[in-house]
């Protein structure tokens, strides 16, 4: 009996002690303007651009230690709920609608120039994604029940849309979340997938239209975010905007591109508007109670912190891993 019991506790050291030594917080670097932040794209380790409501943009140049915040003249009303940043000088930022618009910017942010403009009633921009330096797309909620897409192929210098003809059909009831500008994301070199939620929840990958088994049914449930690793493994977060704390039906893993999905051994701890994929089976995830972190591919989530963030992000080139919320907050995931 002292021998399995000692043998039990080994094993029991040796996990904690493994946990231990890769355990992850996040730490608050700053909070600026008394804006939500929703738009968030991380350059490298150094260069952090954000975007907000009153037309609030954030930009780093070293790794978050200091920011330079500025309001987009003319847009002190307009909510950028997404962003995309090239480098230190250009971005592109989204504002959600009624009108609907994308500006750019090639000088650091000092001035903007709008690069479309969208007044069609019920017009609401929900999400960018681009594959590279060039080629990009930003989608929106239905209009007459078709999905709102435009393309552009200059780095967002000029945006068109597809022909309506092409438009994916929604469901009634059934929408696009812009909690973090990531319901959208590339699957490859050419194609990118989105979700959806609302009446109804779906997967949208090539011409095929995925149930999703996450909660919905309500105008506040739903998909709001899609990671991705490999071209097939997915992670899809969402929940309930309206009960931050419920965890039913919250997460759900593809790992064959859709043809089937499981929920997650441990859920995240709540709603979650974003997940991101990080590195070998790591990811995060962030919502309106805190961040959790899988370590497993999503089949298991640890709650790391209780504070409140809508977007997470990687750097498209180096390690780093920023957060943002509402009141200006920013984060950043360290590994003690």
């Amino acid at each position: 009996m002292k021998f399995k019991i000692k043998i039990i506790l080994l094993f029991v050291f040796i996990i904690n002690g493994i946990h231990s030594t890769t355990a992850q917080t996040v730490k608050l670097l700053a909070e600026g303007p008394k804006a939500s932040l929703r738009g968030l794209s991380v350059v490298n380790d150094r260069i952090i651009w954000v975007s907000g409501s009153n037309g609030t943009v954030g930009r780093s140049l070293d790794s978050g230690n200091t920011w330079k915040w500025m309001t987009v003249k003319g847009f002190e009303k307009n909510d950028f709920r997404d962003i995309e940043a090239f480098d230190e000088t250009t971005a592109v930022i989204m504002g959600i609608g009624d009108p609907a618009y994308i500006l750019r910017t090639a000088d650091g942010g000092e001035t903007w120039k709008v690069v479309f403009e969208k007044k069609t009633k019920g017009m609401f921009l929900d999400a960018m994604e681009f594959w590279n330096e060039m080629s990009g797309i930003v989608v929106g909620d239905p209009i007459n029940n078709q999905i709102y897409i435009a393309r552009s192929f200059d780095g967002g210098m000029n945006w068109k849309e597809i022909p309506a003809t092409n438009y994916p059909v929604a469901d009634s009831g059934e929408a696009l979340f812009a909690s973090s500008g990531t319901n959208i994301k590339k699957i490859n070199q050419q194609e990118a997938v989105f979700v959806t939620g609302g009446l109804k929840s779906r997967l949208f990958i090539r011409d095929k239209k995925i149930d999703l088994p996450i909660v919905q049914g309500k105008e506040t449930t739903g998909a709001n975010s899609i990671a991705i690793k490999d071209g097939k493994i997915m992670v899809i977060v969402g929940g309930d905007f309206n009960n931050k704390d419920v965890i039913e039906k919250n997460c759900i893993i593809t790992t064959d591109a859709g043809k089937s999905f499981k929920a997650p051994i441990t859920a995240p701890h709540g709603y979650r508007s974003c997940v991101e994929y990080i590195d070998k089976k790591n990811w995060i995830s962030c919502g309106l109670n805190g961040v959790d972190i899988s370590k497993d591919d999503g089949a298991n989530w640890w709650w790391i912190s209780k504070e409140s963030f809508h977007v997470c992000c990687k750097a498209k080139k180096g390690r780093s891993v920023f957060l943002a919320g509402a009141g200006g907050r920013i984060g950043k995931l360290i590994t003690e």
